[in-house]
């Protein structure tokens, strides 16, 4: 099952041999973080990921985290 990473992957054509080759993580672990939801990804490899991709790194921490919001009061 992909991953809200691995559907973002997918969505924009990431190559993840071309990050892994910016990152210095291995595709393995990216094939890791796009299939398996048990995967917890680290602040390093979120920051490492939005940098290859040319995005900030607050961007993807909000599509990865969107699951949150509800834990946020409302007033």
């Amino acid at each position: 099952m992909r991953t809200k990473l691995g559907v973002f992957f997918e969505t924009r054509s990431v190559n993840r041999a071309n990050i892994s080759r910016k990152t210095g993580i291995s595709n393995q672990r990216l094939s890791e973080l796009s299939n398996n939801n048990n995967a917890n990804i680290r602040a390093d490899e979120l920051y490492l990921i939005a940098k290859a991709l040319d995005i900030s790194p607050c961007i993807l921490l909000e599509l990865l985290c969107d699951h949150l919001n509800h834990y946020i009061a409302k007033e």
